[in-house]
């Protein structure tokens, strides 16, 4: 029989009782000097850190890229050097709006980030089960975010603050369409797709870039929920999915994802019909046929949930060398405010949690902070030293390119059509069952907002596909003609 462990406080001393508080006789009062007591009270106080602001609600896994298509005259990352490599990596799903009790099968995104680490440092890819985004600049984040969440006078969800926003905000339309679709319903994590949606710069060691955006296809084949199946499943069982992933892995039924990217040259980016940074647009595949990389493979759950996923901390500018940003204004935004929003959670020290941490040992000059971890005495703490700290590595730099214009709020200024993508999804994607779903799922939910952001909103779906707008009308019991004098303002 294996020797039984002491129990001890925090500190190491024995525990010589966890029933019975320290009292002055019986029955009391308590002592303030029952340090166990104290401490174990303390800490369950402070067991809860402040829950994300968005992807609140998720469930990880841990697993390993491997390449298997060389793809290396793009990119210097090493991770991606060979076929065959496998590099270890952590991967987090979530749901984007709900708090961490909402259910799991709720209309939302469906976040899809992951920590990939290498050899190089840790590289981190932000993902999504969908293509695009709502919204094209980073100004508009939080207001957006506000209208996904709960009325800060009532405290409920307001269907009103939802399609408010988004029927002032046109360039919203080709994400509302998918998420209204069954795939903003998705079956389980381990049954949808996860894109980039980012547009992110490859380099070369010849100083050669291209632009990249990422497609990880599930293996185990789409699968998603009807409006009235997601119902159904929020009541029967709000962690469904979180249980399914654990659950599937623990069988040794590993999920799969396939990886592909899209490659551009730099040069078709300057005439392409579509701005390639706007994160509400895709890459027609037509024009950029996807390449294969490689495949993720989760094959191993956590064992604390907390230490684990809860404070997992993902960053869309944890980059490698052959990996860089673009010019993309909301991944311009994401790579502060990712940041910022994990120091606020987790504090300054996070990247020392052992889930955060890269393999390899860090060696910078920061130095101090709540939880820090690691030892640096000794080690001077300012650069440049002639003390033989770590050097800065000159080959490690991205490639240039030109920035010229003026500084400014700058709209988008590239002929922007927000209606062509949506309408072709409509029109040539989905089949008459996608859109008879589509419009039932929009009408179930519009039809709880004021008629006046109902005919707004109806107006953008009708400049989309008329079929589109006469139908949810129709549902909605409008004036089609009332919509159809809306629908000219959009241009």
């Amino acid at each position: 029989m294996a020797k039984k462990k002491r129990y001890t406080t925090s500190f190491g001393s024995p525990v010589d009782d966890d029933q019975n508080s320290v009292t002055a006789g019986d029955p009391g009062p308590v002592l303030l000097q029952d340090v166990h007591l104290v401490q174990k009270l303390a800490h369950f106080n402070r067991e809860r850190i402040p829950e994300r602001v968005v992807h609140a609600k998720g469930a990880g896994a841990f697993g390993y890229f491997e390449v298997t298509h060389d793809l290396s005259k793009y990119t210097k990352a090493k991770f991606l050097s060979k076929v065959g490599k496998k590099t270890d990596l952590f991967v987090r799903f979530s749901t984007v709006g709900g708090e961490k009790g909402s259910a799991d099968a709720e209309r939302d995104p469906r976040g899809f980030a992951m920590k990939i680490y290498t050899e190089e440092g840790n590289y981190d890819l932000v993902m999504n089960n969908t293509p695009v985004f709502f919204i094209r600049d980073p100004m508009k984040f939080p207001d957006f975010i506000h209208t996904q969440k709960r009325n800060p006078a009532t405290n409920t969800k307001d269907p009103d603050m939802f399609w408010d926003f988004l029927s002032l905000t046109p360039e919203s339309i080709h994400q509302v369409t998918i998420l209204f679709s069954d795939r903003g319903t998705p079956k389980t994590y381990r049954h949808m797709n996860g894109y980039s949606g980012h547009t992110y710069k490859w380099y070369n060691d010849k100083g050669e870039y291209w632009w990249v955006k990422y497609h990880f296809k599930t293996a185990q084949g789409i699968q998603n929920f009807t409006r009235q199946e997601a119902e159904i499943m929020k009541g029967k069982d709000p962690d469904h999915a979180t249980r399914d992933l654990y659950d599937a892995i623990e069988r040794g039924e590993y999920p799969v994802w396939n990886v592909e990217v899209q490659i551009m040259p730099p040069k078709d980016a300057e005439k392409y019909r579509f701005n390639i940074f706007d994160i509400t647009k895709v890459w027609p595949h037509g024009d950029y046929p996807v390449k294969p990389l490689g495949r993720m493979v989760l094959n191993r759950n956590p064992t604390n949930y907390f230490a684990d996923v809860e404070q997992s901390a993902f960053c869309p500018g944890n980059f490698v060398p052959g990996i860089a940003a673009s010019p993309d204004k909301m991944l311009q935004g994401r790579i502060f405010s990712y940041h910022d929003a994990h120091r606020y959670r987790l504090g300054a020290n996070y990247e020392q949690l052992p889930i955060n941490a890269p393999k390899d040992p860090v060696h910078n000059y920061q130095r101090d902070g709540f939880m820090r971890r690691e030892e640096t005495s000794g080690h001077p703490n300012y650069w440049p030293n002639s003390m033989g700290g770590p050097e800065p590595d000159p080959t490690t730099a991205e490639p240039q390119f030109e920035v010229t214009r003026k500084a400014g709020r700058h709209p988008y200024s590239h002929p922007n059509d927000d209606f062509i993508q949506p309408r072709a999804l409509y029109e040539k994607v989905m089949t008459d069952t996608d859109r008879d779903h589509l419009i039932g799922n929009i009408v179930d939910h519009l039809r709880n907002a004021k008629k006046e952001i109902q005919l707004r909103q109806t107006a953008i779906f009708y400049r989309v596909h008329p079929e589109y707008g006469t139908r949810v009308a129709k549902g909605l019991k409008l004036d089609i003609t009332e919509v159809k004098g809306l629908a000219k303002q959009y241009k």
